[in-house]
């Protein structure tokens, strides 16, 4: 093929051992139907616990480089990379590129690409602009989606379904934003929200995929990795000691399986949209496992207290980043350096309440408590005082699973090539092997692809 095109699936930290029980007892047959027309691998990154972070992996997968190389620690930093992204190399040889909600992006100034970023991102804005109404609203529901006094007024909902219903709405979409609202009010299944994101993001790749005609494309869904997150106990109780998974939320146990299926059913709409001719790579980048640890989080209910509790210096912007950050951005290093010092003299029961870590002129903090706060608990700054419940809210959801280096690396070729690779590739390798399957060249700093024909890889696996 002259100008072959490729779609990346980022079904962020899907779990092997997992997906292979669900195919095996029938309940992912689209999973299953890919898997048997693909070459497959497993990926392994290569950094220690500590750094097994979406995106810092999912930069790995966009540029080639492993964390010692790209340096990037944190969310919303992708802008500090200034290597080229897969789109940039894709723009470069004269074909566009449509990245819809990848991790941690950055593009250059001429890419042909059209650009939705991660709902955590600042600096990078959507590209072109008539992606900024669902990249704003998306933003503040995920941002702030166990918050309730930051939620999205019944305006934004409106103006959000007129946009959506311009760009690719469907109907299983809205069957099941119907269901979901329906139910909720009697069956508590608020938890199953993330999946409906997911539905609509789909959506909205289907238009401009159908609109663009790519010749790269990336599609980016989280929800599974989301119950995975909060519900591992549930599914697999004997993996945790200290009863987990006992009791009310044994309701949650199969809460990841749903996971699995929805993201199936989308994986099924997949396959129909891309046709025959299209490559299609799935690709995880991470998985997760039962968790060592630290269960109980606390995000910020009112980070303006906090700021005034500590007596911070001005800043510039203050922003809520995944899980139980916030960053706050200083002017200067006077600034910064004044904030580390103020708020690590915060404390609750006489140990520091926050973490934080510094990055230029901003500081990434968070709440630093993983055991359960009492009520009536309060927060102190010399001799001031604050409850602890006017800064800080405990997520109704555990993290109960932990990030395991090894992901899914499946290629589905036009020739519907077959192999399974047992050993482990490196997360690296996966870049250079999307360039080989666009025909592109691979850069020199760029490691080696892994082979894709079933004969390669057959021998690979001997």
């Amino acid at each position: 093929m002259s100008n072959p095109s490729v779609i990346l699936l980022e079904f962020n930290e899907l779990t092997p051992a997992v997906i292979e029980r669900f195919m095996a007892e029938g309940h992912l047959p689209n999973f299953s139907r890919f898997a048997g027309e693909a070459v497959r691998f497993t990926t392994r990154a290569e950094e220690p616990f500590t750094l097994l972070e979406p995106w810092i992996q999912w930069v790995t997968v966009h540029s080639g480089l492993a964390y010692k190389e790209h340096g990037v620690l944190k969310l919303d930093q992708g802008h500090h990379l200034a290597a080229p992204r897969l789109w940039d190399l894709v723009s470069r040889e004269g074909r566009r590129s449509w990245v819809c909600g990848s991790m941690n992006v950055n593009y250059e100034a001429d890419c042909d690409a059209y650009v939705l970023p991660d709902p955590w991102c600042t600096k990078v804005a959507p590209r072109p602009d008539e992606l900024r109404p669902f990249f704003d609203f998306v933003q503040t529901t995920v941002q702030e989606h166990t918050n309730e006094a930051h939620a999205a007024s019944p305006a934004a909902y409106a103006r959000f379904a007129a946009w959506m219903l311009q760009r690719g709405l469907s109907m299983d979409s809205v069957t099941s934003i119907m269901k979901q609202l329906s139910t909720e009010r009697f069956d508590r299944t608020q938890w199953k929200r993330p999946a409906v994101l997911d539905q609509l993001q789909f959506d909205v790749f289907s238009h401009y995929y159908r609109r663009l005609r790519p010749a790269f494309s990336t599609l980016f869904l989280n929800s599974t990795a989301h119950f995975q997150h909060a519900y591992w106990d549930s599914m697999e109780p004997a993996a945790y000691s200290d009863g987990a998974g006992s009791g009310e939320r044994t309701r949650f146990k199969d809460a990841i399986r749903f996971g699995y299926e929805q993201m199936d059913a989308l994986l099924g709409r997949i396959l129909q949209l891309a046709g025959s001719d299209v490559t299609l790579v799935l690709c995880t980048a991470l998985s997760q496992e039962p968790s060592r640890g630290e269960r109980d989080f606390y995000r910020p209910r009112d980070i303006d207290a906090l700021i005034r509790l500590a007596g911070l210096p001005a800043h510039v912007s203050v922003a809520p980043v995944m899980t139980q950050q916030f960053f706050v951005e200083f002017a200067d290093t006077a600034s910064v350096e004044d904030a580390v010092t103020r708020l690590a003299a915060v404390r609750w029961n006489d140990q520091p309440a926050l973490r934080t870590r510094r990055d230029g002129l901003r500081l990434f903090v968070s709440c630093g408590i993983r055991s359960r706060v009492p009520a009536g608990a309060t927060l102190a700054f010399g001799d001031s005082r604050l409850p602890f419940e006017d800064v800080f809210y405990r997520v109704p959801t555990r993290k109960v699973a932990d990030h395991n280096p090894d992901g899914l690396f499946w290629i589905r070729q036009p020739d519907r090539a077959t192999a399974t690779v047992a050993e482990t590739v490196p997360l690296t390798s996966v870049a250079p092997t999307l360039l080989k399957l666009l025909g592109i060249g691979i850069p020199d700093y760029m490691g080696e692809p892994v082979p894709t024909s079933a004969m390669a890889a057959q021998t690979t696996t001997a």
